[in-house]
Parts: structure tokens; C-alpha cells; sequence
């Protein structure tokens, strides 16, 4: 009995450990931000503006301006946690080709030239001002701008659609909540009660009722289909599209059908089309022939590559 009280105690002083370990080292577990000496920071062949802002908090963000001469949409792209936007030139130069937007990718604090340091309020904030800003630098009000985020950066843009407003939302690979996620990937650990970084999604989404395009594949791994399907299903939206394929990996660039699929929904928002300023998103018909539900599509044509996660 001894010997077993002994092996239980020294079990759970471990795990224990492992747990206090675990919360100071959620940050960076959470948001593994790559070295920003990596990537081209001055490329001579990408046409753009270098875009710094000042936040109140004194941090700076620092992001990349593709503009189109006339855009079809204006575009706030928000990444996953392991890019920054030196990594994304050869993409943000294609998406402004492709899509014929104006398109904006930032980088969050603690990511690229960014300062500060990484958290969910910090975060959300930084997108806040990057938000403002390309309202401003566009001419355009915040509820006209498109907003994309892909796996962490979906939370941020349901974020931005629920508090400020959006044209239209894009989300591509995210999830319902960082809570279900962190407890699919660790469900020996009470995340459920440790996580402060909880980006509650299926919760916020409530606050937004415009377009709505989502994607997601069957093998994702990292976020599984299931809490995709979890946040479109939280949506109060009339106005939204599913699309699911059975090859898109977490990382993998979308199929060519779902870019011809972005193309006609980007479409039914164009700017080129409207001739005021109000809130379009709440007031646009549905994007495509099934307004609320899903469509598995697939194609072997690839986009450019990201890091997304």
C-alpha cells in the first residue's frame, strides 16, 4: 500500500506539474509565431504599401497593403498563428490578381516587425485598428470591407464582423471555439478550466447576420471539420455557404472549384456595384443557388501555398 500511495503521489505531483508547466507556456504553444528574419521583408517585384500603425496600448502593427486600381472588394486578410506576412507576398500579389480586391494582411503582436506580445484581447484589438485603418486608407466604411481569416485569424474576423461590421465574412479552415480545439488535441488536461485564450466564436458569430462563405476539408487535423461545422451551424446568418471538401488539408491551397465559387460570392458583394455607403451586410441577396447549407466541391488546381494554422 505504501509503494502504491507513493507511485499514485509521484504520479500526480507529475501531473500536476506538467499542468502549472502547461499554462505558462500556453502563449507560446498557442501562437508560435516564426522567426521574422525568415521570408523576403523588402521583395522589389511586389507592388504594395508597407503599412505601420500605432495602437493605444503603444504597440506597433505592421502589415502590407495590396491595393486594385478598382476593386471588386476591399479586403482585411487575418492569418493563422504560424505565418507573418513576409511569408505571404507571392499570395497577397495573386489574390489581388485573382480576385481583382484590395487586399490588407497584417501581422498580430509578437508576429513579423509587429511589437508586443501575443494574446487573445491584444489580438483582437490589433485587428480592430487594422480594421479602422483599412476602412480609412480605402475610403470606405468598416461594414463594407470584406473580412477573411483563416484557422486562428477566422476568430478574429468573426470578432471584427460582431463588433464593427463586415461586407462579407470568409472563413476559411477556423473553428467554434480555441476551448474545444485545445481539448481535442489534449484531452488528458482540464483546458476547459486552465485556457485563458479562448476565442469563443460560436458565441460572438451571434452578432452577425451578414454573408457568410466557410470552408473546410475533411482531413484537417489540426482544426477537425466538426467545429468548422459547429461555428457555421452557431450562425444566425440567412446568407451562408458550407463548403466542404474531402482533400483540403489544413494547409493546403483551396481547390480551383472554391476559388470559382469565392469569385461568383465576391461577385453578389462587388463595391463596383453599389452606390452608397450603408450597411450591405445584412442586405445582400444570398451568394449562389443555396443560401443556407452545404456543397462538397472538388478540383485539383491549386492556389498559391500558406503556413496557415
Amino acid at each position: 500500500k505504501r509503494i502504491l500511495k507513493r507511485v499514485a503521489g509521484t504520479i500526480l505531483a507529475i501531473y500536476l506539474g506538467v499542468l502549472v508547466l502547461l499554462t505558462f507556456l500556453e502563449s507560446t504553444l498557442m501562437y508560435p509565431a516564426p522567426d521574422p528574419r525568415a521570408g523576403d521583408w523588402a521583395p522589389a517585384w511586389l507592388d504594395y504599401e508597407e503599412v505601420t500603425i500605432q495602437t493605444e496600448g503603444g504597440n506597433s502593427i505592421c502589415g502590407w497593403y495590396c491595393e486594385h486600381p478598382n476593386p471588386k472588394a476591399v479586403v482585411l486578410l487575418c492569418h493563422g498563428n504560424g505565418e507573418h506576412v513576409a511569408s505571404m507576398a507571392e499570395e497577397l500579389d495573386w489574390l489581388r490578381d485573382r480576385y481583382e480586391i484590395s487586399v490588407f494582411a497584417f501581422d498580430y503582436r509578437g508576429y513579423g516587425k509587429s511589437t508586443g506580445k501575443p494574446f487573445e484581447t491584444g489580438i483582437l484589438s490589433d485587428g480592430e485598428e487594422a480594421h479602422k485603418w483599412l476602412a480609412d486608407r480605402a475610403g470606405v466604411s468598416t461594414n463594407e470591407v470584406v473580412l477573411w481569416g483563416r484557422s486562428l485569424g477566422g476568430a478574429v474576423v468573426v470578432h471584427l464582423a460582431s463588433s464593427q461590421g463586415a461586407r462579407g465574412l470568409i472563413l476559411d479552415r477556423t473553428f467554434n471555439s480555441m476551448v474545444d480545439v485545445a481539448a481535442y488535441h489534449f484531452p488528458w488536461l482540464p483546458v476547459r478550466w486552465l485556457l485563458r485564450n479562448r476565442y469563443p466564436s460560436d458565441q460572438r458569430i451571434q452578432q452577425y447576420t451578414g454573408p457568410i462563405l466557410q470552408v473546410h476539408g475533411q482531413p484537417d487535423r489540426v482544426v477537425p471539420l466538426r467545429f468548422g461545422r459547429q461555428l457555421f451551424e452557431s450562425s444566425p446568418s440567412p446568407n451562408k455557404v458550407f463548403l466542404e471538401s474531402d482533400d483540403l488539408t489544413h494547409n493546403a491551397p483551396w481547390p480551383e472549384a472554391f476559388q470559382r465559387r469565392l469569385d461568383l460570392w465576391l461577385d453578389q458583394l462587388s463595391l463596383r456595384t453599389s452606390e452608397d455607403s450603408g450597411d450591405f451586410g445584412n442586405e445582400l441577396p444570398p451568394a449562389g443557388d443555396q443560401p443556407v447549407g452545404s456543397r462538397r466541391l472538388q478540383d485539383d488546381t491549386p492556389a498559391p501555398t500558406n503556413d496557415a494554422q
